[in-house]
């Protein structure tokens, strides 16, 4: 993963360069940032999606503790009775309970990453979007290179070159 983000620190390196040294010379060299993850947290559209998944998350919670009960029933319920049971009963008994706390697991598990997928597939559809914003503000403005404000790929931003909240005020704004 830092291979991949190093190529592409030296390839906006690379570009620039040519830019600043070829037949671009003459020519106002734009820049641009844009911070994706604020854009997605801050706009009406993320800020919805987040309460849709808290409230599944909620919902599972609840379940969840529901479920916990019942396991925790059925163990103190085992624990009374185990003394009093014959060696193979209890066995079965035992057999059961695990079994039914490994589905209790996976049961957990898959609602869980149900809803994490969710979760993404909004993040993507909102990503999309806040493209289409971003490329039509670039070609709009005539910015020559828009990066995204990453900590790891770009150390250092001016604030004067940061159109973040432009692009979150744009993007609501198309979906009104």
């Amino acid at each position: 993963m830092r291979t991949k983000e190093l190529a592409m620190v030296l390839g906006i390196v690379l570009f620039i360069g040519l830019c600043l040294t070829g037949s671009a010379r003459s020519a106002e060299m734009k820049l641009g940032c844009v911070d994706i993850q604020r854009t997605i947290n801050e706009c009406q559209a993320g800020v919805e999606a987040k309460k849709v998944i808290g409230k599944e998350m909620e919902k599972l919670q609840k379940l969840f503790a529901e479920r916990q009960k019942e396991l925790q029933s059925m163990k103190e319920a085992l624990d009374k009775q185990a003394p009093m049971m014959k060696p193979d009963a209890r066995a079965s008994k035992e057999k059961d309970f695990q079994a039914k706390v490994r589905d209790y697991q996976r049961w957990l598990e898959d609602n869980q990453k149900e809803i994490q997928q969710k979760g993404m597939e909004m993040e993507r559809t909102i990503l999309q979007g806040i493209q289409k914003v971003i490329i039509k503000i670039g070609e709009g403005e005539g910015y020559t290179l828009v990066l995204e404000k990453n900590e790891n790929i770009v150390l250092f931003s001016s604030k004067a070159i940061d159109f973040t909240d432009r692009v979150i005020k744009a993007y609501d704004a198309q979906k009104k």
